[in-house]
Order: C-alpha cells, then sequence, then structure tokens
C-alpha cells in the first residue's frame, strides 16, 4: 500500500492549503461576528456564502463524493487528506460544500435515489442551492441500536403517513427537506422494519419542537426536536425499496465516520499547532513554557497520536477502497473510537496549555473541544464500536480454535 498523493490529490491539496490560509482562516471571526450582529445563531454568515462561490469556481467542490458524475471521482484514500484540511476549520467544511449531514444525505441519494429524486432532491444540494437534515435518532429509545426506531410511516393508498418524535436532527432549521428512518412494517424482522423517506421541511405535520442546546450552543441549523403529526408524502418519497433503511442507514455511516475521523484529525492538528506555538513563545520565569516537562510530555504524547490515527485512518481509506465498506467495517468502527478520543485529548491538553485563553473563544480550541464531544456519540457511541470491535475479534479467534 501507497499513502504518497497522487498527482491529482496533491494539486487538489496545494489548491486548498492556499484557499484556507488566504480565504478561510481569516473568514473564521468575521463569521462569528456576522451570526452575532444578526441576533439569530442560525444565520448563515454573508462570508461563508462569498467563498462557497469562489470554491465552486476553483473546483474545490463536492470533493467528498467518488462518484465522477456527481463529486470529483476521487477514492476514500484521495479524499483522507482533502478533508483533514477542511476539518482545521468549522466553516470550511460549508464553504466546499463537504459538511455533514448533506454529505451522507448526497452520497445515499446518488447510489439509492430514483431519477425524479435525484433531479429534485440531490441536484440543488450538489449545487450548494439547498440543505437537508438526516432525522433518525427519538429520545423515547436508545438509538445506539436503530432497530428500536418507533417512529410509524403507514401506507395509505399512494401515500405514506409519519408520526413520531425525532430529535438530534442536525441541520434541520433552514433544510428543505428531511431524510426520516421510519418503521413501515412493525411486524418484520428487526432489521426489516424500517425505511428510509424524503419528506420536504414544508410537509404539513413537519414540526421543529426546538433547536437543542449542545454544551451552551444552539448554531448553525441546529440539532433539532421534530414532531411529525400526519406528515404526508408520496410514496415515490420513499428512498430505495421498502425495509431498506437500515441496509441504507449503513451504507450511509461508513464514509460518514471516516470523513468524521478525517475532520477530527483536521481539528487536532490545528489545536496542537497552536499549543506548541504558544508553548514555544509563551514566556514563564523568563524561559518558554515549553521547557516545563508537563508541557513536552502534552506534545509529544499529541504528535505521536496524530500521527498514529492519521496512519490507520488513511488505511481504513485504503481498505474501504480495496475490498469495500462491509469488508472494512472493523476498521471503521476501530478509528472511529480512536479519531473522536484524539481530538478530545489534544483539545484537552491544548486548552491547559494555553490557560485561560485556552477556555475563551479567541483561538478555535474551546470550539473544537465543545463541538467535538458529541463525536463520541454521534453515529454509534464509542462503548457500542468497542463492544462490536471485541464481538468480532472473538468470533474470528472462535473460529481458529
Amino acid at each position: 500500500m501507497d499513502f504518497e498523493p497522487n498527482e491529482k490529490t496533491a494539486q487538489i491539496q496545494r489548491q486548498l492549503e492556499r484557499f484556507m490560509d488566504e480565504f478561510v482562516y481569516p473568514a473564521e471571526r468575521v463569521a462569528a461576528e456576522q451570526v452575532e450582529a444578526s441576533g439569530n445563531p442560525h444565520h448563515k454568515p454573508e462570508i461563508v456564502a462569498e467563498l462557497a462561490k469562489k470554491a465552486r469556481k476553483l473546483g474545490l467542490w463536492n470533493l467528498f463524493l467518488p462518484d465522477a458524475e456527481h463529486g470529483a471521482g476521487l477514492t476514500n484514500l484521495e479524499y483522507a487528506p482533502l478533508c483533514e484540511i477542511m476539518g482545521r476549520s468549522a466553516i470550511a467544511p460549508r464553504i466546499f460544500n463537504c459538511a455533514a449531514p448533506d454529505t451522507g444525505n448526497m452520497e445515499i441519494l446518488a447510489e439509492f435515489g430514483s431519477d425524479a429524486q435525484k433531479k429534485k432532491y440531490l441536484k440543488p444540494l450538489l449545487e450548494g442551492k439547498i440543505r437537508s437534515c438526516f432525522s433518525m435518532t427519538e429520545p423515547e429509545v436508545s438509538s445506539a441500536d436503530p432497530t428500536q426506531l418507533t417512529t410509524l410511516a403507514k401506507r395509505d393508498g399512494d401515500a405514506y403517513v409519519l408520526n413520531g418524535h425525532k430529535w438530534f436532527t442536525t441541520g434541520a432549521i433552514g433544510s428543505e427537506f428531511a431524510i426520516v428512518m421510519a418503521v413501515t412494517d412493525p411486524a418484520a424482522a428487526p432489521h426489516e422494519r424500517a425505511s428510509m423517506i424524503l419528506v420536504p421541511t414544508t410537509t404539513p405535520g413537519f414540526q421543529i419542537v426546538r433547536s437543542i442546546s449542545v454544551m451552551g450552543h444552539a448554531g448553525g441549523g441546529g440539532h433539532c426536536e421534530i414532531r411529525y403529526q400526519d406528515c404526508r408524502v408520496p410514496v415515490e418519497n420513499l428512498l430505495g425499496r421498502e425495509g431498506a433503511g437500515f441496509a441504507i442507514a449503513q451504507a450511509r455511516l461508513g464514509p460518514g465516520r471516516v470523513h468524521h475521523c478525517m475532520r477530527c484529525i483536521g481539528g487536532a492538528q490545528r489545536a496542537y499547532e497552536i499549543m506548541v506555538d504558544y508553548a514555544a513563545n509563551r514566556k514563564l520565569g523568563g524561559e518558554p513554557l515549553g521547557a516545563k516537562q508537563f508541557i513536552q510530555d502534552f506534545i509529544a504524547k499529541s504528535k505521536m497520536e496524530i500521527d498514529q490515527a492519521r496512519l490507520f485512518t488513511l488505511y481504513t481509506a485504503w481498505k474501504m477502497d480495496k475490498v469495500g465498506k462491509k469488508e472494512a467495517a472493523q476498521e471503521i468502527s476501530m478509528i472511529k473510537v480512536i479519531a473522536a478520543n484524539l481530538l478530545m485529548d489534544v483539545c484537552d491538553r491544548a486548552i491547559q496549555t494555553l490557560g485561560a485563553l485556552g477556555v475563551s473563544d479567541d483561538t478555535p480550541v474551546a470550539a473544537m473541544w465543545r463541538n467535538g464531544r458529541s463525536l463520541r456519540i454521534a453515529d454509534g457511541p464509542d462503548e457500542v464500536h468497542k463492544m462490536v470491535i471485541a464481538r468480532r475479534e472473538l468470533k474470528r479467534w472462535g473460529h481458529v480454535r
């Protein structure tokens, strides 16, 4: 295996790094000021829209899609270093149209959507004209096991009628539609009970109850609580076949988990750089803060862990390309746990090194920690992934003996 970027990827990487340096990093504070000035935490900063137009003109757009018809045609391995670069800034994924949950929604629409669905929903998503959300998690059941979902989509003639209660539907505010995972056959086998259904947010009965505050913040498109009350949509809004909801969710979450890992490494790398720069230049008792053994321990651990996680992420992406998402499931679970914890550990060390500055929003580190903490829960909590990892290993060794 060779993790050296090919010339195509290296060229995009250089373009992306220049764009980040010239436009994205300077825009971070401006974007925050524009949101604050609007008085609406869900306001989309004007500067993000401006930079998105620039990025699209340069071809730095939809880089995540391996399908050359819709995206850049990059493999998972080729996309990995690019996603890491975008993970260095909270506003970057939106600028390059590579932000979750739109990325996952575009992937499954490209793979499972009908021609009509692609025209109505996928095309404007690819063009950045609309946004979407993914509605699966429910407050009344443990959503670590999607087979327990209770939101019901009942067939009524040429329509599905949805009733249920969802929350942590990320990005719902300002979205054009939701992809809803709902039970279509309660009597079916556990993994065949649910389906994916496209629900426009203007549908009567689609009610955003609130944007849930996460670590004291409720910005962007929100992490929303939603009620579906007699939401009636045409049967042609079914994504894929009826009963395939669980399989489609797994197809969506595989690449999505690895994208999260890539962004985690980018965030950890930036936090690391901020920490080292501060430690090298901040004086304490007449010598650099970095002369202290505790700080050197922070730096050494962070450097080793980031490089280890990056290599394992590249290996996982390589394996997905070579043998497929299903065969790389063990590596996907492992790196998902590793990368989410890496981000937390490195950000925590950086915060401690920066002192009072670290807990402020004068650097991006505090926001990285605040936003990143949920990744140990999202797309499957650490504990579930560890359990699955162990079970696979036990099964493998059981067969050996």
